[in-house]
């Protein structure tokens, strides 16, 4: 391993090209710097710098040591510096997955807000849907979950909020066979369209998804914004987020059905484990405690109509 003084000769030696010219660049006599450059020689048993040419150069061997010495001194700050990051109560990383039914587009102002303070934590922000979220967290494949629906697991040390309730709507294309179909629309009408989906992502053989009925022939897409736009083109039929989708009924690119059979509103919920407390995540939290927040993240940007 090189030493900081040693590391700055062999980048003073390449970079002046004399050993005169790196001396003035440390800041010390000729003399030493001729010293330590064979010291530095004796220390690895081989010849590092060419003193043949009128310009000193750094021999292969010398190249290969400033290359791999540079980059080992990289990491060493690097490695330094996340030590004592964490050492301050901030965590290496820090692990977020949402719910696919939120827009990634919402936590862009969170993640410029947090990149202010200098933590130093990388962010890693993914998605999941349905049950897949909550096993993300289970597995330890989360730090905090958001936009989580259903009831919360059993998970050890497990923690949650409620983040706001969402509204559905069930929407069809106008073009699409059961825009002027007799209302309320009975399941027997429903289960011979097909309906368009996100599958759940869970690993488990219990995965399914939202709103489907049984015998249903099926589009499965992978996001609610591709949902969203093959429901739009007439595709399929299936359940929307109301707030998401307003600008299109409004519009009339997508018509509201009225259902016997209502789909309840789902409340979303942040979740975390209690063992896992870091700085970050306890910041994070309290963003997501904000009404404002909350709001824009259940609700969405909107579709243009």
């Amino acid at each position: 391993m090189l030493t900081e003084d040693e590391l700055a000769l062999l980048e003073a030696i390449h970079e002046s090209g004399s050993l005169s010219r790196a001396a003035v660049r440390l800041g010390k006599a000729p003399s030493t710097v001729s010293h330590a450059a064979r010291q530095l020689e004796a220390k690895f048993d081989a010849l590092l710098f060419d003193r043949r040419r009128y310009r000193l150069q750094l021999t292969p061997a010398g190249q290969l040591l400033t290359q791999e010495a540079g980059r080992l001194m990289q990491d060493v700050a690097r490695m330094t510096r996340r030590v004592k990051q964490v050492a301050g109560g901030w965590e290496d990383r820090l692990w977020i997955v949402t719910d696919e039914v939120l827009e990634f587009e919402t936590l862009l102002p969170v993640i410029q807000s947090f990149d202010k303070l200098d933590s130093g934590v990388s962010l890693r922000v993914t998605h999941e849907v349905l049950g897949g979220t909550w096993e993300a967290l289970r597995d330890g494949r989360a730090d905090v979950v958001v936009g989580a629906t259903n009831e919360p697991p059993a998970i050890p040390k497990l923690q949650w909020i409620e983040l706001g309730v969402m509204d559905w709507v069930f929407a069809v294309a106008p073009r699409h066979p059961l825009a002027k179909a007799a209302e309320p629309l009975e399941r027997e009408t429903v289960v011979r369209h097909r309906s368009v989906v996100v599958a759940d992502s869970s690993r488990r053989p219990e995965s399914r998804g939202y709103g489907l009925l049984g015998g249903q022939a099926v589009l499965a897409v992978p996001s609610m914004r591709a949902k969203i736009m093959a429901q739009r083109e007439g595709l399929g039929v299936g359940w929307l987020p109301r707030q998401r989708v307003a600008g299109l009924l409004a519009s009339g690119a997508l018509v509201e059905k009225r259902m016997a059979d209502p789909r309840e509103p789902n409340t979303l919920y942040v979740a975390w484990r209690s063992d896992h407390m870091g700085r970050a995540l306890t910041w994070w939290l309290e963003q997501f405690k904000q009404p404002r927040l909350a709001k824009r993240l259940v609700q969405g940007l909107g579709w243009p109509a």
